[in-house]
């Protein structure tokens, strides 16, 4: 059976940096004193110093705009209004991507392009674009990994690795772009105001192969939680995409993880597994991982490192973490790759140093 390889990865996100005026701007949108202070809760225990969007931040924090886009006592943008900046903005994000790939020499030997995204929709869309773009053949075979929310790059990823598996001379180009930051609700309810704390735009874009350079990957698992399909929801409303993340989530995560374990590792022991590649969801989200697997200390350092400097990018995230791992990573390492999505769902990818 052909081996299958992550070769390389690129990151980028948008130049404006936001943490702060999100977060200030959903304190004051909290209900009350007490919703306030819960807030600020949160906020203090979130681990998160930056994060990146194509919106600019207003001036001076606190002003009562979190920028051009969303202000309070006005309406928030509708879903058209929201999805014409999807299409202005997410070339130029994946552009910059792309350009840290190095595509330049290769571009006409890429056979097939598989996007992921949940937070933007047009046709013809950024795959047609990303054709035009950067000198992909025309006849580039394109998939689409849409609506499935954090966990999508690791099923990009596992549609990568069939196509390699069963045309071994593939080259795919893989690609995650979240604009999370366009998708930001109107209300003074906790869960949703997390939102303005946790969320961001990024994108990754990754060669896989049958080269035998970078990350070998071994195989995939995928597990959907019986009777937690409330826990995490992504629906299309008239402002936009509306997601609910209920409080539950880290404490399920965390409960379950044991009952996952041998699924999720094809039945190695956590103590074969050397890199830990996982989503991060949130600190909450993290914690209940490393509890519920028993992980030794500092084993999602670079999980909580794109934390703090980027917050969550939805697919987009998990990608940031593994192009960090990839650097630090020596031959015949083990690892295993995280991500949890609507469902509440979780998707594994075992994977090997080369």
């Amino acid at each position: 059976m052909t081996k299958v390889f992550i070769n390389r990865i690129a990151t980028a996100v948008p130049r404006n940096q936001v943490h702060g005026a999100f977060r200030a701007f959903a304190f004051n949108q909290a209900d009350g004193e007490k919703g306030r202070a819960a807030f600020a809760r949160m906020a203090a225990r979130a681990d998160i110093a930056t994060r990146f969007s194509v919106l600019e931040a207003s001036e001076p924090e606190g002003s009562g705009t979190a920028c051009g886009f969303y202000r309070a006592g006005s309406a928030f943008p509708t879903t058209r209004a929201r999805m014409a900046r999807y299409e202005a903005e997410a070339p130029v994000l994946a552009d910059a991507a792309f350009a840290s790939l190095g595509l330049e020499t290769e571009a006409a030997g890429i056979t097939h392009l598989v996007l992921a995204t949940c937070t933007g929709f047009v046709a013809p869309g950024l795959d047609r674009h990303l054709v035009e773009r950067h000198g992909l053949p025309n006849n580039v075979e394109r998939s689409m990994v849409g609506f499935m929310g954090c966990q999508a790059a690791i099923n990009a990823l596992k549609l990568a690795w069939h196509i390699v598996r069963s045309e071994p001379r593939s080259r795919v180009l893989v690609c995650c772009l979240e604009l999370c930051t366009l998708h930001l609700q109107d209300t003074t309810a906790l869960e949703q105001l997390l939102c303005f704390l946790l969320f961001a735009d990024g994108c990754a874009a990754a060669i896989v192969s049958a080269e035998p350079v970078g990350l070998q990957v071994e195989g995939f698992r995928s597990i959907v939680m019986p009777a937690a399909g409330d826990m995490i929801t992504w629906r299309i409303g008239d402002d936009g995409f509306d997601m609910t993340l209920s409080g539950m989530v880290p404490f399920t995560l965390a409960h379950l993880m044991p009952d996952w374990q041998a699924e999720m590792l094809a039945g190695r022991e956590v103590s074969e597994v050397d890199l830990w590649a996982v989503h991060p969801g949130g600190r909450t989200i993290l914690d209940s991982v490393e509890h519920g697997l028993a992980l030794p200390q500092g084993a999602l350092a670079e999980s909580r490192a794109v934390l703090r400097d980027y917050g969550n990018m939805s697919s987009a995230t998990v990608m940031f973490v593994l192009e960090a791992m990839m650097r630090r990573a020596t031959p015949g390492q083990r690892g295993c790759a995280l991500a949890f999505g609507p469902g509440l769902s979780a998707e594994s990818m075992r994977f090997v140093a080369a």
